[in-house]
């Protein structure tokens, strides 16, 4: 098994996830880790030290995590892949979990916990995150789509699909294109990786506009701009239909944490709003 992480300027992290890697029950023979680095301003002499022999490194011009992911892949060694970011934490099952599911179906993305500091009260964004963010289970069940973050596919499965997509939202793209190719897509709750919660508004935001300007690409991909657009007027009423999952939500400690995430997600809802606008009729690049 090949382990490809794409990586961009977070050397800290990097670090981390590769902690976590190295802590797989899986035995260490048995898979190999590509670190898949984007041009990092430190350099590829910091990351390297950073990797310290546990990677192979690999340098890539084209930005973005889409063709970092698909440069790892082209270097891989094994017909296993597993996809995970440079500023996630696998739980040390993860890979041994993954590989297991892959005997029941093509294409699998496991379980996505939300990761916050327990020493202090959440914020907004934290409250609003471990709410709503990386809800993969759903994602598969509903929306036939894995996180590329927590994904795994044999390279048979990925050379017959193609690589990720560029300045669109990738993951749901390429698996997509797998499931209408006839691939079954599944979903393994013992494959666990963490993610660190945005922790304050502005980190919200940079996600969000990524996350509106992406799925507005593809939509315009798939033929279905207008959908898109309208979709979005549900937004606000959406709120209101959330409340009870806010209320019921076993992450989140009281009522001042649930009043955070609620009035972090009302915020959010009106942004997305206004910023689909801003998309739909060319006002934003």
């Amino acid at each position: 098994m090949t382990v490809v992480v794409p990586h961009y300027n977070d050397l800290p992290a990097l670090g981390r996830c590769l902690n976590a890697l190295q802590a797989q029950t899986l035995s260490a023979d048995a898979f190999e880790i590509v670190v898949a680095d984007n041009a990092s301003p430190q350099g590829e002499a910091a990351v390297a030290a950073v990797i310290a022999g546990r990677a192979r490194l690999l340098t890539v011009s084209e930005r973005g995590a889409g063709p970092a992911r698909n440069a790892g892949v082209g270097a891989a060694q094994a017909p296993i892949i597993a996809f995970t970011d440079s500023d996630c934490v696998p739980e040390p099952g993860w890979l041994k979990a993954g590989l297991s599911a892959l005997e029941r179906y093509d294409i699998v993305g496991g379980q996505m916990e939300v990761l916050v500091d327990p020493s202090r009260p959440k914020t907004g964004a934290e409250a609003f995150e471990q709410v709503f963010a990386f809800r993969n289970d759903r994602y598969i069940r509903d929306k036939g789509f894995s996180v590329s973050a927590n994904l795994f596919c044999s390279r048979k499965v990925f050379t017959i699909v193609g690589g990720f997509g560029v300045g669109l939202s990738e993951d749901v793209d390429w698996c997509h294109r797998a499931t209408s190719l006839g691939f079954m897509i599944g979903f393994a709750e013992a494959a666990v990786v963490g993610h660190p919660a945005r922790v304050d508004w502005p980190e919200l935001l940079i996600k969000w506009r990524r996350i509106n300007y992406e799925g507005y690409h593809l939509a315009l991909k798939e033929g279905r701009r207008l959908r898109w657009m309208l979709s979005t007027y549900l937004l606000p009423a959406s709120v209101l239909a959330h409340l009870p999952h806010v209320m019921a939500s076993r992450s989140l400690g009281g009522r001042r944490e649930r009043m955070s995430a609620i009035m972090t997600l009302t915020r959010l809802r009106a942004w997305r709003l206004i910023d689909a606008h801003r998309l739909f009729f060319g006002l934003r690049r």
